[in-house]
């Protein structure tokens, strides 16, 4: 199975993706973490990417998209894969599309996680990290078990991510609704969209995911 979660930055797609992939086997797919991975290759396209980016310009569609063919092609791919976040824009959901057709693939099911804008910073404004193996909390909403240790690897080192400040969310909120709700209409009018209110518990909003996907 082959979906898309799209959603507002914070609301929950990486973690619900990660999810995905334990229970299911669908690879998640997140265009930094490949961007990165294709950097360190040294493959013919990881060594253009390198290019791009050390040069401080944005990766272009036609990259990106040559970058996901590549990885959707790969063995770990064969249960389906979840792209989180991307695509962010009309012309990169018509490029996607065009690309899965001529591999005679295609979307089953692209999930919108809604949130209202206020609760979102609040969620984002508390949110912190382990640094060793990525794991996330909330300092009033899941905080580790035992204070100071992350429940996952035992490590006492946590990070808190700039770019989570109210402001900072205010300005991808504003980003996101600007670049990325205008392929809402894309997907809904192809019958493939589906709406999950991601202001539920994780889990709950893990089980209306399960419930969509069948």
């Amino acid at each position: 199975m082959n979906i898309i979660l799209l959603g507002p930055p914070g609301s929950g797609k990486g973690t619900q993706a990660k999810r995905l992939e334990q229970r299911r086997g669908m690879r998640q797919l997140a265009t930094g973490d490949m961007l990165r991975a294709a950097t360190a290759s040294g493959s013919e396209l990881g060594l253009r990417v390198k290019a791009i980016m050390d040069s401080g310009q944005l990766v272009p569609d036609d990259v990106i998209i040559a970058m996901i063919a590549q990885r959707i092609g790969e063995p770990d791919c064969r249960n389906g894969f979840t792209l989180d976040g991307f695509p962010r824009t009309v012309p990169q959901a018509q490029a996607l599309d065009d690309m899965l057709a001529r591999r005679e693939l295609g979307l089953d099911h692209v999930i919108l996680i809604e949130v209202d804008e206020a609760a979102l910073i609040d969620r984002l404004s508390g949110r912190f990290s382990c640094a060793k193996c990525g794991a996330s909390y909330h300092e009033r909403h899941h905080r580790p078990r035992i204070e100071g240790v992350c429940d996952i690897c035992g490590s006492r080192e946590f990070v808190h991510r700039p770019d989570d400040r109210p402001e900072a969310v205010t300005a991808r909120f504003e980003v996101y609704r600007r670049q990325t709700a205008p392929i809402l209409p894309y997907y809904r009018e192809r019958g493939i969209l589906r709406v999950v209110d991601g202001m539920m518990a994780i889990d709950e909003v893990a089980r209306e995911i399960d419930r969509i996907l069948g």
